[in-house]
Order: C-alpha cells, then sequence, then structure tokens
C-alpha cells in the first residue's frame, strides 16, 4: 500500500496542495468519495483527483505555505 492510499478521506472544506503542481495554488476540497477528490485549485480551476495516486498534502487554511 502507498503513503497516498493511507490517508484518511478528505472531506469537503478542507484547504490542501497538490505536491506536484504547486502552480496551481491553494484549493478547497468540493467532494470526497473514497479516493476520488474533487479539488477547486485557486489558479487550476476544478480538478478531479484521485488520491490513491496523488498525495494531496492537508492545510491549515488558504495561505497556509
Amino acid at each position: 500500500m502507498t503513503a497516498a492510499m493511507e490517508r484518511p478521506e478528505l472531506e469537503p472544506g478542507q484547504w490542501v496542495r497538490h505536491p506536484g503542481q504547486p502552480g496551481w495554488g491553494p484549493g478547497q476540497v468540493q467532494s470526497a468519495v473514497g479516493f476520488r477528490v474533487t479539488v477547486m485549485f485557486q489558479d487550476a480551476g476544478k480538478v478531479l483527483i484521485d488520491t490513491s495516486v496523488v498525495a494531496l498534502r492537508l492545510l491549515r487554511g488558504p495561505d497556509d505555505a
């Protein structure tokens, strides 16, 4: 099992960052069903992410580095 798969399920409203796409900026989780998480990123818009492949970094808020 990969590190990404060990993460607890994310919840709508939480702020995250995609580790492989720093230019997307912070994103807010819109929906999360299993490993399928829809995130609205500041500079990339709405993106569907498979968290079994990508370990999103949880932020404390949109201004968290």
